[in-house]
């Protein structure tokens, strides 16, 4: 008797890396679980991929940002029989500008979506897969991660936490048959990146070999995720960036930072 198939939910499926990640384990032969909020982006791509693909997909349109909105996602799923055997936390915000230029109810929305509900995405929904003894989680992280970012300081440190507690899972769970990867992309050309670039000298200034495609991107996350590896970094500029920042010491890639991201707010 042929097994069925695994089951990925995508969060932020709409567009960019969350869109790119769907499709790429749609490719080889995964049923997908599409959460974000514009439903008429999450039903053209369900309709693509089962019929490029022939596989099952489900469009749970979801604003995460709203209270409980972990718990009520996971009702739903509850409700409708859905098991998740691979949870992809990529819904994230960022804003760039000075930390106290930046309205709080900002602040409050990217460290809502950036690290509430991911943290409680895997927390509900990482049992079952312990139970099952299978299952495994990919979260979105960033380059940023690795280092402090003056004007995407919020951002940076979100995603620090991301990687974090990535890791920390990741040797947590070990012997589970549950493994978490952190996928660290840098810049990649996303809608997000569109408007970054349009309104930010940083963006418009980052030397091409640093930016990354989202299919790329996406390719090596599904490949990292599936293998079960702990972290990758997209691109060979990102990987050796991230590696040497880890060497020098942390006065100096403060400093550093600091310098850049200082001639980006003028």
């Amino acid at each position: 008797m042929a097994q069925a198939p695994e089951t990925v939910l995508v969060t932020g499926a709409s567009s960019g890396i969350g869109l790119e990640l769907a499709q790429v384990f749609a490719t080889h032969g995964f049923d997908v679980i599409l959460v974000a909020r514009r439903k008429a982006e999450l039903e053209a791509l369900a309709e693509r991929v089962r019929r490029e693909h022939g596989v099952r997909a489900t469009v749970l349109p979801a604003d995460l940002l709203v209270p409980d909105a972990s718990a009520a996602l996971v009702h739903v799923l509850e409700e409708q029989d859905l098991e998740v055997d691979i949870l992809v936390n990529n819904a994230g915000l960022m804003d760039m500008g000075g930390f106290a230029d930046l309205d709080v109810a900002k602040h409050e929305r990217l460290l809502q979506l950036n690290v509430v509900v991911l943290a409680s995405l895997t927390r509900r929904l990482l049992p079952s897969m312990i139970e099952r003894g299978r299952g495994r989680i990919l979260n979105v992280a960033s380059t940023s991660s690795f280092q402090p970012v003056p004007s995407m300081a919020l951002y940076a440190a979100s995603k620090a936490f991301v990687l974090s507690l990535s890791e920390s899972l990741s040797e947590e769970l070990k012997g589970t048959g549950v493994t978490v990867t952190a996928l660290c992309p840098g810049i990649t050309r996303t809608d997000m990146y569109e408007r970054a670039h349009d309104e930010h000298d940083i963006v418009q200034n980052v030397p091409g070999p640093f930016l990354s495609r989202v299919e790329d991107v996406a390719r090596q996350g599904y490949e990292a995720c599936v293998a079960g590896h702990a972290v990758v970094v997209p691109g060979l500029p990102n990987r050796l960036v991230a590696s040497a920042v880890q060497l020098y010491p942390r006065w100096l890639v403060r400093t550093v930072g600091g310098f850049v991201g200082r001639r980006s707010t003028r």
